[in-house]
C-alpha cells in the first residue's frame, strides 16, 4: 500500500511575475502557506510586496507563474478567478468599515443565507472578538484598536480559507498593538485560515511569522522561520534589514581573513576577494583597560581591539555605546543591558563573539 500524499498547501505561488509599464514589480516568486500558518512578506517600500498580496486577492493578474489554493488554480495561463470566488479574506490598514451601517451589519455584509444563521455567525464572532454587545454601534463610536476587531469579524465572516493583511496594525497606538496582533493571530489560527501579512516592521514580522519572505527589488531573496532568518542572513542587507549592524572590511588569503579581531574563516572564497565581516551590536563584548592592554585573546570572543567611547547613551533597557577604533579610526556601536554610560574618551577594549559573526563578499 503506498503512502498517503501529503497535503496541498493551502496557498502556493509557483514562479510568480509581474509586469507594469514594461518593469519588473515581482520577479519569480515562488511560496507556500499551509492552513493556520502566518507567513510575513517583509521588506522596505516599494519591495513588490502589497503587489504580491493583490495578485493572490485577484485584484492584478500576474505575467507568468501560477497561483494554487488547496491545489486548485486560481491564477494561471489559462485561468483566472474573480476576487470573489477566492476565498480569500482583507484587512487592510484604514480598516475601511462602512460609516453608515453599524457593527453587526458590518460583519454581515457579504454573508449570505437565513437571516437566523447569519445573525448567529455574527453574534458569534463579535464574542470572540470581544465586542459582544457593540452590535448596534456605529463604527465612529469605536476606538481604533475596536474597528480593527470589527474588521477582523468582517473578513472571518465568510469562512474565508486565506487571509490577507496588509499593514493591518500600523495604524494603531503602540500600547494597544501588540495586544491585538495577538488575539488577531489565535483566532485566524483557530479559523485554520492561511495568513499572508504585508509589513516593513522586522519586529512585527518576527513576533508574528511562522515564516518570513524577506523580500528586495521585486524577488525573494531569503524566506526561513524568524530565527533561522535573523541568525542566518543570506547577504549583509538582510542582517542590516533586522537590526543596526557593524562592518569591518577584510581581505581573504588562504580561507582566512585578517582583522584586528583576529583572523576570520572565509571557507570558498578566493585569494584576495574582499569581505566584510559582519556582527551586531549586542555581540560586542566590552572590558576595561589595563595600562593599555586588554583581557587575552579567546577562541568565543577572538583577539580584543582597542577602542575610544565617543559617546553613550542610555535607550530604556540598554544603554548604546559608540567607539572610535585604534585600528583604522572606524566606528563600532555595543548595546549593553541596564545602565552604562562610560565618559567620552575613555579607553576600552573590545571582543565580538565568533559565533555571531558573519562574513560576506563585499559586493558594493
Amino acid at each position: 500500500m503506498s503512502p498517503a500524499s501529503p497535503p496541498a498547501a493551502r496557498l502556493s505561488l509557483e514562479n510568480v511575475s509581474c509586469r507594469f509599464d514594461g518593469r519588473d514589480v515581482v520577479r519569480d516568486v515562488s511560496l507556500s502557506v499551509g492552513a493556520g500558518e502566518v507567513l510575513c512578506l517583509l521588506g522596505p517600500s516599494g519591495c513588490g510586496k502589497s503587489t504580491t498580496l493583490r495578485l493572490i486577492a485577484g485584484i492584478e493578474r500576474q505575467s507568468a507563474g501560477i497561483i494554487r489554493a488547496d491545489g486548485e488554480v486560481l491564477s494561471g495561463d489559462e485561468v483566472h478567478m474573480p476576487p470573489e470566488a477566492r476565498g480569500v479574506g482583507l484587512i487592510f490598514q484604514d480598516f475601511a468599515l462602512f460609516p453608515h451601517l453599524s457593527v453587526a451589519q458590518n460583519v454581515a455584509f457579504g454573508l449570505h443565507g437565513t437571516k437566523t444563521n447569519v445573525s448567529a455567525r455574527v453574534t458569534e464572532l463579535l464574542e470572540r472578538v470581544d465586542l459582544a454587545g457593540y452590535g448596534d454601534s456605529l463604527p465612529h463610536m469605536l476606538s481604533g484598536g475596536e474597528q480593527q476587531r470589527v474588521a477582523l469579524a468582517r473578513a472571518l465572516a465568510p469562512r474565508p480559507r486565506i487571509m490577507l493583511m496588509d499593514e493591518p496594525f500600523s495604524g494603531l497606538d503602540n500600547r494597544l498593538r501588540d495586544g491585538i496582533r495577538d488575539d488577531t493571530l489565535a483566532l485566524l489560527k483557530e479559523e485554520g485560515t492561511a495568513v499572508v501579512l504585508v509589513t516593513h516592521e522586522p519586529e512585527e514580522a518576527m513576533r508574528m511569522a511562522d515564516q518570513i519572505a524577506l523580500m528586495r527589488d521585486g524577488k525573494v531573496v531569503q524566506t526561513g522561520a524568524p530565527y533561522n532568518i535573523y541568525h542566518t542572513p543570506v547577504d549583509r542587507d538582510a542582517a542590516a534589514f533586522f537590526s543596526d549592524i557593524n562592518v569591518i572590511k577584510g581581505e581573504v588569503h588562504g580561507a582566512l581573513t585578517d582583522t584586528a579581531f583576529g583572523q576570520f574563516l572565509a571557507p570558498g572564497v578566493p585569494n584576495g576577494t574582499p569581505v566584510d565581516i559582519v556582527f551586531r551590536p549586542q555581540h560586542v563584548k566590552i572590558d576595561f583597560d589595563r595600562g593599555g592592554r586588554g583581557p587575552n585573546p579567546t577562541s568565543q570572543d577572538g583577539t580584543p581591539a582597542r577602542g575610544i567611547v565617543k559617546r553613550a547613551r542610555f535607550m530604556g533597557h540598554e544603554s548604546l555605546v559608540e567607539f572610535q577604533m585604534d585600528f583604522d579610526g572606524g566606528i563600532v556601536k555595543a548595546t549593553v543591558p541596564a545602565v552604562f554610560l562610560p565618559k567620552p574618551g575613555t579607553p576600552l577594549w573590545l571582543t565580538i563573539r565568533r559565533d555571531r559573526c558573519f562574513v560576506f563578499m563585499d559586493r558594493r
